[in-house]
């Protein structure tokens, strides 16, 4: 019978290996937390978040959220793909930043601090170095399984800098240049559950080489 038991167990141990051997994503040491969750109303009339200390996110996205939804109507930011106001994929559910590049904007502007509802942010995170370059298709997944997937770095645009603006006369100008490599990334949701402010993400990264645009 111990015979039997060492076996079973040699057997199971070989099938974690291959397991892990054929995951796609590679679990990093890298842990952020939850600093601030928004969303913004359906009905609003500017890019401003309302803060929040939980949100449920679902395949829709955060609900009751402007940017929510499964599919949405293209933007500028896609017309080399697709007609603006073309019925797609909503890969933008979330906008999400990281507490330390948002400091390094805000200095660069010269105000104490930024406000995420200025920014029409989604979830504020911390502890990630170089967050807007995180991998695109990398995962950051939550203690209950609510599993995020990074699409790309969200480029700066001039809604956040009016908001800025009215707040801090004389700065919101200066956050487009200031922003840029800073302003986090879009995000989808693959995996449902709770978030809260506190809540530890850890992230996942694609088990990849870099693409090589001259061939391998």
């Amino acid at each position: 019978m111990r015979g039997l038991f060492f076996y079973a167990r040699l057997a199971k141990i070989g099938l974690k290996q291959q397991e892990a051997e054929m995951a796609e994503h590679r679990v990093t040491d890298h842990v952020a937390t939850i600093k601030w969750l928004g969303k913004v109303p359906p009905n609003r009339a500017d890019i401003r978040s309302e803060p929040l200390t939980q949100a449920h996110a679902g395949f829709y996205g955060f609900e009751d959220d402007h940017h929510g939804g499964l599919t949405r109507a293209s933007c500028v930011r896609v017309t080399t793909r697709h007609e603006k106001g073309t019925e797609i994929r909503n890969t933008r559910q979330l906008s999400i930043l990281s507490a330390e590049e948002m400091a390094q904007i805000a200095a660069d502007i010269g105000v104490e601090a930024l406000d995420p509802i200025l920014l029409g942010a989604s979830i504020v995170i911390e502890g990630i170095p170089d967050f807007t370059f995180v991998p695109p298709a990398a995962r950051l997944q939550a203690p209950n399984g609510t599993t995020i997937v990074i699409d790309v770095e969200n480029g700066p645009c001039n809604y956040p800098a009016r908001e800025i603006e009215k707040e801090a006369q004389g700065h919101g100008k200066a956050f487009k240049a200031a922003a840029r490599g800073k302003r986090g990334v879009t995000a989808w949701i693959e995996r449902e559950g709770m978030l809260r402010v506190g809540d530890k993400l850890r992230l996942h990264i694609p088990d990849q080489r870099a693409w090589r645009q001259d061939g391998p």
